[in-house]
């Protein structure tokens, strides 16, 4: 059994990651920006809740898994500083905070942003980033400056940049693309070929569990699941978990582009951002991760996608 220290334990990840290691037995605590924010069923998780003007002593803990961050935002309205002043700076203050602790391991949720923004062959942890959008550079600037630190000897850190995480509780495309598509609505973006990496997040819950028990030393790892799908694909998953028939139009791809150029403008559901979200390629690769902690993942891609489309029939 571990003692383990969950910030924005409130959040996605945080969430089922703390669902997860509850129930395995291991000591939780949690600390939140806001307190009243968590359910019921969540506040059993944990044995204390800490906010972040009252931060426990790191050196009670065996794992520090630091979960806070601001996400990518497909509206394109939050001012850049936020995301250097949550992901970078936050980060930063939690990390010394670590490093001046009897804490053990510190996990940092990153992302494959950190890298690259689009890619044209598989991603792995020997591509230098070269981010283009402030989230991934607040997020590179933040894995730079813990690599950078000296940590006592018996200290690791673990950065992960995870691929698009989907499960319970998910908000993202995901579940716009599920809702459209349960109301019976062509989906017109046929035409596109592509290949992208998920993660389920019980594949994901699974592999901070191992990285908790392990002898690793310090290290950086992609995260996903072990087959990349395409838009096609999950359109005919979702249309299974509904036992419906897909439907797949292949409009031309100018009209399409013209209607994203308008939803910019009108900030409607399909825009240029979440246009490229649906269609783009963006393999990531695991093989690192997998070798490392030799492990096989409990889900496949598809299993982990349909566990997820089940979570949003039952909502």
């Amino acid at each position: 059994m571990q003692r383990i220290l969950i910030t924005g334990a409130n959040g996605f990840i945080g969430k089922n990651l703390s669902e997860y290691l509850h129930q395995k037995k291991n000591t939780v605590d949690a600390v939140v920006r806001n307190k009243t924010t968590l359910d019921n069923e969540l506040r059993k998780c944990f044995d204390t809740i800490f906010d972040f003007n009252s931060l426990p002593d790191f050196g009670n803990y065996d794992t520090l898994i630091h979960c806070v961050g601001k996400a990518h935002d497909l509206k394109n309205v939050a001012a850049p500083e936020e995301y250097f002043i949550i992901n970078t700076q936050l980060t930063k203050q939690i990390f010394d905070k670590f490093r001046n602790s009897n804490c053990k391991k510190f996990i940092f949720f990153s992302s494959v942003k950190a890298v690259a923004d689009s890619l044209t062959e598989e991603l792995t942890e020997d591509f230098i980033p070269n981010p283009q959008t402030v989230y991934g550079k607040s997020k590179l600037e933040a894995e730079q400056y813990i690599a950078s630190q000296k940590l006592n000897s018996d200290q690791k850190y673990f950065i992960l940049r995870p691929s698009m995480i989907h499960g319970k509780g998910n908000k993202g495309n995901l579940n716009l693309l599920y809702n459209f598509i349960s109301k019976g609505i062509p989906y017109p973006l046929a035409s596109y070929e592509n290949n992208r990496s998920f993660l389920s997040v019980d594949n994901l819950n699974f592999i901070i569990e191992q990285l908790i028990e392990s002898n690793l030393e310090s290290n950086i790892f992609n995260v996903a699941d072990d087959e990349p799908l395409s838009t096609n694909d999950l359109i005919t998953l979702i249309a299974d978990s509904l036992k419906k028939n897909p439907k797949l139009w292949h409009v031309n791809k100018n009209i399409i582009q013209l209607f994203a150029k308008i939803g910019d403008i009108l900030q409607l559901p399909l825009n240029s951002e979440r246009l490229k979200k649906l269609t783009e390629n963006y393999e990531v690769s695991n093989k690192k991760l997998l070798s490392t902690l030799n492990i096989v993942l409990p889900l496949s891609s598809k299993k982990g996608l349909m566990k997820t489309f089940q979570h949003f029939h039952s909502k």
